[in-house]
Parts: C-alpha cells; sequence; structure tokens
C-alpha cells in the first residue's frame, strides 16, 4: 500500500509540476550591444577579439575579448550615481536586463505591488574587478579618507541582483549566485526552480562579468590558463575543440533572461522563445582548477538535467559545450558528451561559441544559454570558429546551420558550464511545444 501510495504522489507532483519558459533577453557581449548584433555576427563566423593595450605590456597573454568603452554609451541608460554606485559588471548586467525587459513586454512598473511581489532577481557575478582593489589600496595609502564609499558596495557580487531588483521595484526572489564559471548557468536553473516552487511567476536571471585588468590576466597567466600563442592573430586566439588551442581568451559582459511560467506568460500575451526544462549540478570532487580524467562531474550535470528534463538522451540533438579552449578542458567535456549519449553521439551536434565572444568567466553560461534559446528560436545552430585541425570524436559544428528539417520538430539542447573548485551545471532547454511530450 506504501508504494502504490508514493507512486500516486510521484504522478501527481509531476502532473502539477510548472513549466517555465523565456520570454525575453538581454545582452551586453564583445561582439554586440545588445542580443541581435550579438547573435547576427555569431552566426556569421566573426570573432570580438583583440590586442590588449599598453598597459598590459609584459604580460604573456596580449588578447581579449573587449567591450569597447566608447560603445557603451553608459550616459544613456545610466545615470551619474548609477555609474558611481555600479561596478562595470553591474552597470552591464542592469543594461541586459533592461534589454531582457524591453523584448519580454515587460514593464515593472505598470505592475500591482501583488505582481511584484511574484517577480525576482537571480543575477551573479563570478569574480569582481581586481582593479577596484588595487585602486582602493592604492587610495588608501593616501590616506583613509580617500577611499571612496561606495568601495565594498562596487565590490559585492550581488549587487548587479540588488539593482537591478532596486531600479525595478521587484520583491520576489533576490538571489546572487558565485561559482566562478558556472554561475550564469546556476543563476538561471536556480531560478527556474524558483519559478516551478512556486516561490515566483517571473524572474530575471543571468550574470555579469567584467575583470580585464592587469592583474586579473597577470593572475591567470600565471595559473597558465590563458592563451599565449596568437598574441599577432587576436582573431584566432579562442579555438575551442582545435588541436592548436593554449588556453582561453578572457571576454567581459552581461546576458540576462526572463523566465516565466508558462500559463502566466501565454495570459498576458509575452512572446516565447523556448522552455527550460531541467537543471543538473555536481562536483567533481578532484583539484581546484582541473576537471577530473574521467568527466565524471560533467558527466553527472549533464545526465542529472535529462533526468529532471524528463527527457530521454535521445532526443537531445545539440549541446552547446563550455570548452573554454584549454588543451584537458575540452578534451574531457568532448569524452563527457559521448559517455552520456553513446551511440546517438554521432547524431548530436556540438559547439562552443567562446572562439567568437571569448570566455566571460561567470557570466560565460548564461550567454551561451542565450544563444542556445536564440538556436531554439530560429533553427540555427551556432558555430565553434577557428577548428582548423578537429583533435576530438565529436560531432563539432564549425559554420551555422539549420538545426532540424522542420522549423515545428522539438529541438532539445544541453548546455554545459563548468568553473573553478569543480562545480558543474547543465541546463536542458528546447523550442517551445504547446504539448511538453511531443
Amino acid at each position: 500500500m506504501r508504494f502504490f501510495l508514493s507512486q500516486i504522489r510521484k504522478v501527481s507532483t509531476q502532473a502539477a509540476r510548472r513549466r517555465v519558459v523565456v520570454t525575453g533577453s538581454g545582452a551586453i557581449t564583445p561582439l554586440g550591444n545588445n542580443v541581435g548584433e550579438s547573435w547576427q555576427r555569431l552566426l556569421a563566423g566573426e570573432s570580438a577579439i583583440s590586442r590588449l593595450g599598453e598597459e598590459f605590456k609584459g604580460l604573456p597573454c596580449q588578447v581579449a575579448a573587449q567591450i569597447p568603452k566608447e560603445r557603451l554609451q553608459l550616459d544613456k541608460h545610466l545615470s551619474k550615481s548609477d555609474i558611481k554606485l555600479m561596478s562595470p559588471a553591474t552597470q552591464l548586467a542592469v543594461m541586459a536586463a533592461d534589454e531582457a525587459l524591453a523584448m519580454a513586454q515587460l514593464k515593472p512598473s505598470e505592475l500591482s505591488p501583488e505582481q511584484r511581489e511574484r517577480f525576482g532577481v537571480c543575477v551573479g557575478m563570478g569574480m569582481f574587478d581586481l582593479s577596484e582593489v588595487y585602486g582602493a589600496w592604492q587610495q588608501l595609502q593616501r590616506g583613509y579618507n580617500r577611499v571612496s564609499p561606495y568601495f565594498v558596495p562596487r565590490l559585492l557580487p550581488n549587487m548587479a541582483c540588488g539593482h537591478i531588483s532596486m531600479r525595478h521595484g521587484l520583491r520576489g526572489p533576490n538571489h546572487s549566485v558565485s561559482t566562478a564559471c558556472a554561475t550564469g548557468a546556476h543563476a538561471i536553473g536556480d531560478a527556474l526552480r524558483f519559478i516551478r516552487n512556486g516561490d515566483a511567476d517571473i524572474m530575471l536571471a543571468g550574470s555579469g562579468e567584467a575583470c580585464i585588468d592587469p592583474l586579473s590576466i597577470a593572475g591567470f597567466c600565471r595559473l597558465r590558463a590563458l592563451s599565449t600563442s596568437f598574441n599577432d592573430n587576436p582573431a584566432i586566439a579562442s579555438r575551442p575543440f582545435d588541436k592548436a588551442r593554449d588556453g582561453f581568451v578572457m571576454g567581459e559582459g552581461a546576458a540576462v533572461l526572463v523566465l516565466e511560467e508558462l500559463e502566466h506568460a501565454q495570459a498576458r500575451g509575452a512572446p516565447i522563445l523556448a522552455e527550460l526544462l531541467g537543471y543538473g549540478l555536481s562536483g567533481d570532487a578532484h583539484h581546484i582548477t582541473s576537471p577530473s580524467e574521467d568527466g565524471a562531474g560533467a558527466t553527472l550535470a549533464m545526465l542529472r538535467a535529462l533526468k529532471d528534463a524528463d527527457v530521454a538522451a535521445s532526443d537531445v540533438s545539440y549541446v552547446n559545450a563550455h570548452a573554454t579552449s584549454t588543451p584537458t578542458g575540452d578534451r574531457i567535456e568532448a569524452h563527457a558528451i559521448k559517455r552520456v549519449f553513446g551511440a546517438h553521439a554521432a547524431n548530436v551536434f556540438v559547439s562552443s561559441t567562446k572562439g567568437a565572444h571569448g570566455h566571460l568567466l561567470g557570466s560565460s553560461g548564461n550567454l551561451e544559454a542565450l544563444f542556445v534559446v536564440h538556436a531554439c528560436a530560429d533553427n540555427q545552430l551556432p558555430p565553434s570558429i577557428n577548428v582548423t585541425d578537429l583533435d576530438v570524436d565529436i560531432n563539432v559544428v564549425q559554420k551555422a546551420c539549420q538545426w532540424s528539417e522542420s522549423k515545428h520538430e522539438r529541438r532539445v539542447a544541453l548546455k554545459n558550464s563548468f568553473g573553478f573548485g569543480g562545480t558543474n551545471a547543465s541546463l536542458c532547454i528546447s523550442s517551445f511545444t504547446i504539448n511538453s511530450n511531443c
């Protein structure tokens, strides 16, 4: 009897599980100041990686995927007070959130207080700009009063989340994630669970990152994590899955998605870009920077995402890989993908978009999840560029292409993100269909 009761409860729970869709997206990236420009340049196979300035002279790595500061036109989006209070990463996240709200056709100021209590923010940051700390230290040497009263608030990783919440009067869950390079994916996955669990109806989810400064570059160089072989040809420095890869290229930017409970989105006639089906997490329990050779952590995250999504591995036809262009990491992830999909791996397209925009650290998983969302919506797969000598046995997309023969066919993808400390996340995302079992 107990067994049958438990099964009834299980079926009841599954039937009642709230579906979560993506109704808006916003991004500030090395490729462009908005989603449309970034997405089109990505599909065109363009690279936004350039040579660093004179202040980086003498460092082994001389390339990065930077956002030209003159291109941002901050004063058109933020007040002088905002700019003083917000770190560069927070500024980018706030601007991305504004675009996401506009795309989702949401104006929080027009919502009732009760509706804003059901509207939350889950935006994180992987690491703060080390130049802020160095600059404050230099000021302290000149005297205590030289240290800005905004120094600490500008550093806190949860301040992007806080500023977005305050800017729009959102009183739902206010939650910040900081899990190294898995930050953005974890933020989206946590937001998915807030909606599923009934804590919110709408969530802004993502991350911002802006730490291209000499100290950060020097630190990652000392870890031997960055590319140093293509300083004279920056556009080809980031080359996931290519035999000549020698490290990742630092990037900066922000990406934010609007996640919404399906019936809530339908009731207000919101545009639906994709559906978020599942979320898997795991730990490597192995090393502070390197994944284990067997790829156990990556494998577990993907399998758990599939289980949470209630889809079979054979339903998946695309994996947006974490692959950062490091010799070890790309190879291990490729092996994990083959382990998860087995014989079906030959039918699964794989790409890493970091060749175009670099590695945005804590803002990589959310930006790449955003690209998966638009791949689902547009039936287009983004490429891995700079692959001239593939050295992994998986089906790597090297030029943008149509995903499925029919735009009405359900397209299911996994998005992987892995971070220092052995923290892993995988998201299962699909094109939207009325019947989730299609």
